[in-house]
């Protein structure tokens, strides 16, 4: 694992296309309380591996991403990078993936900041990826990426919803009931995912301007009047928050190990 990698070589851009690079950043300081007690969220095991383990591997799995950021908690940058060692190819290495480890901050919009702080010059594309969605598959990475590639400033990963959405007057007292007061069109919302791709430029001046009503990265470049645009997500890419959830991902796992020997 290097502490100041170079850019290694991107693939061949097809013909008439300019060489990018790309970099993802992981923000993996948060302590997940709704998983319950115990280790922060991203250091869970899921079949045997921490998830943070997997959200690498699901990075390095591209081969257009040739750098992954990993953002720590303030305290344990050097217990994750031994974690990560320890699962490490043979030599240290992920493949043609280096593996940066840098200590986060106190927000999970601080740490994203502090892991673009830590690229290196040369890296075009940016991707932020939650350690929380461990199973993404890599033709939605590759999709993200090739869609920052084709112009777009910002890129998120979205399915459909399901399920009828109302919104509701929010109770003083949590618990009791809420009144509905609008229904929106289901057809027009979708459920968004990491990772999300950016122009580094973008992402950069949204991280240095936009500080209020942030929800998510793409949500700061939608503050700078710039269009964020969406590709196709997968079900396999949910957010492991729940107990619940954790039980699903391993379900998940269990197969693909069957399936395809993952």
């Amino acid at each position: 694992m290097s502490d100041d990698p170079l850019p290694p070589s991107s693939p061949t851009p097809a013909p008439g296309r300019p060489a990018v690079r790309t970099a993802a950043v992981i923000p993996a300081a948060g302590r997940g309380v709704r998983l319950g007690p115990g280790a922060p969220k991203a250091l869970r095991a899921l079949g045997g591996t921490p998830m943070l383990v997997h959200a690498v591997r699901a990075m390095a799995e591209s081969r257009a991403v040739s750098l992954v950021v990993v953002v720590a908690p303030p305290d344990g940058a050097g217990e994750v990078k031994s974690l990560l060692d320890t699962h490490a190819l043979p030599g240290g290495s992920w493949g043609n993936t280096d593996v940066l480890v840098v200590p986060g901050g106190e927000s999970r919009q601080e740490s994203v900041k502090l892991g673009l702080d830590a690229l290196p010059e040369g890296y075009d594309i940016v991707l932020v990826h939650d350690a929380a969605r461990p199973l993404v598959p890599v033709d939605t990475v590759d999709a993200v990426v090739e869609a920052v590639r084709d112009g777009a400033p910002a890129v998120v990963p979205a399915l459909p919803l399901a399920d009828t959405v109302k919104q509701v007057e929010p109770a003083a007292t949590p618990g009791e009931p809420e009144p509905v007061v609008a229904t929106p069109d289901r057809s027009r919302l979708r459920a968004v995912q990491t990772p999300q791709g950016f122009d580094r430029a973008t992402l950069v001046r949204a991280h240095a301007t936009v500080t209020d009503d942030v929800t998510d990265d793409a949500s700061m470049v939608e503050q700078l009047g710039l269009t964020v645009v969406t590709v196709p997500g997968h079900e396999e890419a949910f957010k492991v928050t729940r107990p619940l959830d954790l039980v699903l991902a391993e379900a998940v796992l269990a197969r693909r190990r069957l399936n395809d020997g993952f």
